[in-house]
């Protein structure tokens, strides 16, 4: 079994992954605002207790590792590597940018750029192109205005992530013929993408690769915003 954990964002997602049958067995995502710390460890008990699992029977803890807020992240991680310390279990950490491409249909003719909010109107984002059949990171993340990204998108691109009524407002006064946003439905970052592509990650890599003391989260920072 595995824990998947998302605190990235204001959007706090938690996922129980059956990885040896191919089964997400329980998915929860809550506008958790500021309030991780004190809905966490209930949202996992909960849904462990839903599906009849206990931590004995967690065999690996996946987590988004960021970027994402300085807050949200030092909570989810912490919780994490307690987790998976507790349990001698392997901790996979996943860039939050790309649990949303991987949930993110590919498109062959058309970018794909994943943005999560970064407060006082910025977002992070990052590009990603199609080959074979996946996404791949064309870079690292930036930090940016919307007025500022949408500009320098000059080439057929899909928008998939937190796209509140700012960025809606912002992508209808740029008017990019280039720019299509994603439909919400698809738009969400899930912990149980997060749960299928750590499984994935684990079976291909080797146990030194994750180590739960080893993980360290990863922030984006500007000093020109």
């Amino acid at each position: 079994m595995l824990l998947a954990i998302d605190t990235a964002t204001r959007l706090m997602s938690v996922a129980i992954y059956d990885g040896a049958g191919d089964t997400l067995l329980a998915e929860q995502l809550v506008q958790a605002g500021n309030q991780h710390n004190t809905l966490l460890a209930p949202t996992v008990q909960h849904l462990l207790d839903v599906c009849g699992v206990t931590t004995t029977q967690l065999s690996a803890v996946a987590v988004a590792m960021g970027p994402g807020s300085y807050t949200g992240l030092r909570i989810g991680v912490a919780f994490a590597k307690g987790v998976a310390s507790a349990r001698r279990a392997p901790l996979i950490g996943v860039n939050t940018l790309d649990i949303l491409a991987v949930g993110q249909p590919v498109y062959p003719r058309s970018n794909l750029l994943a943005v999560i909010h970064a407060g006082r109107g910025r977002v992070i984002a990052a590009t990603y192109q199609p080959k074979k059949g996946s996404w791949v990171a064309q870079g690292d993340a930036t930090i940016s205005d919307w007025q500022t990204l949408l500009a320098g998108i000059s080439a057929p691109t899909v928008i998939t992530g937190d796209i509140d009524a700012e960025g809606r407002a912002a992508v209808a006064a740029a008017a990019n013929a280039h720019v299509t946003l994603a439909n919400a439905s698809v738009r969400a970052r899930r912990a149980g993408i997060l749960a299928e592509e750590a499984w994935r990650r684990l079976q291909a890599g080797s146990p030194a690769d994750f180590d739960p003391t080893k993980l360290l989260p990863i922030y984006v920072q500007s000093t020109a915003l």
